[in-house]
């Protein structure tokens, strides 16, 4: 049993790293090339001064513009300080990290488009929902009177689409090499689940008979700091061995979108209410985005 398990470990890591490879650089490289397009002084453009449907648009950009959070949380700064609507940079702030295109790309990729796009519309939803609450609960204040300096210098680069080409597959590459040991290490673990961990031990651990898994997920993701690409292969194997879909998705919204290096950037910017508040909009997003997967996948 051990050299069969052993066997299937590697396979399994070897295929899995080569898809996971492949699919990070082609979407990664993707997304470059649209940020070419649409920079963050565009987002600014387009949110300040607006109100009618502001949270919408707010959402929609946080999920068409993939920034990662160094750059999310400069950007709200600058939306906030350009005139945008509290509410509408802070469903900007929310759904950026959790409707990264390449978080979608991955789960398209492996968790099929039904989960897929049941994903998008409750995380777009709750985080149009949740930003305009944040207005309302006038949590505006909490923001520190900061300002960002500097920003894309896109008047020193070229705009033909050879560059912004060379760019945006010099952008994947340097994206990639960041999160290389990231994967890495998520295909391992996955790997050794796959082989040596009993199907039974996780499905009562983790499965839908545990009703309490989906809230111990969310609250474990966030300090864990899981990325998206560890998460994906290990999740994969989970899901094989009986965890629910839920759990999963609790545990990557929560790791994804409220990581410690995030909340330590937040804490420059926002005053502690508003910090605590940010942590546990996104353990709610993540709890109920867990439940509801639960009861659509029952």
């Amino acid at each position: 049993m051990g050299i069969n398990s052993l066997n299937q470990a590697l396979h399994f890591f070897f295929i899995i790293t080569v898809e996971l490879v492949v699919l990070f650089i082609g979407i990664s490289f993707l997304v470059g090339l649209l940020q070419e397009y649409i920079p963050a002084t565009t987002v600014q453009r387009l949110l300040a001064g607006r109100r009618s449907q502001s949270n919408i648009l707010g959402a929609a950009l946080g999920a068409i513009t993939p920034f990662c959070s160094c750059s999310t949380i400069p950007i709200m700064v600058g939306l906030i300080n350009a005139g945008a609507p509290f509410g509408a940079a802070s469903s900007f702030l929310l759904a950026s990290p959790l409707l990264n295109p390449v978080i979608l790309g991955l789960f398209l990729a492996f968790l099929g488009w039904r989960a897929t796009v049941i994903y998008a519309v409750i995380t777009f939803i709750l985080s149009v929902v949740l930003g305009a609450a944040w207005e309302k609960l006038g949590l505006a204040d909490q923001v520190k009177r900061v300002r960002t300096s500097g920003g894309h210098a896109d008047n020193q680069e070229s705009h033909d689409f050879r560059s912004r080409l060379v760019r945006s597959l010099s952008g994947a590459w340097h994206q990639f090499t960041g999160v290389l040991p990231y994967l890495l290490i998520g295909v391992a673990i996955g790997a050794f689940i796959y082989g040596f961990v009993p199907a039974e031990w996780v499905a009562r651990v983790a499965g839908p008979g545990n009703p309490l898994a989906i809230p111990v997920a969310a609250v474990i993701g966030i300090p864990l700091y899981i990325r998206v690409e560890t998460m994906i292969p290990i999740g994969m194997v989970l899901l094989q061995k009986g965890i629910s879909l839920g759990t999963l998705m609790a545990l990557i919204i929560g790791g994804a979108g409220a990581s410690i290096p995030e909340v330590t950037l937040l804490a420059s910017i926002f005053k502690p209410r508003l910090v605590a508040t940010f942590v546990l909009t996104i353990l709610m997003v993540a709890v109920l985005t867990g439940y509801a997967f639960n009861i659509i996948f029952a």
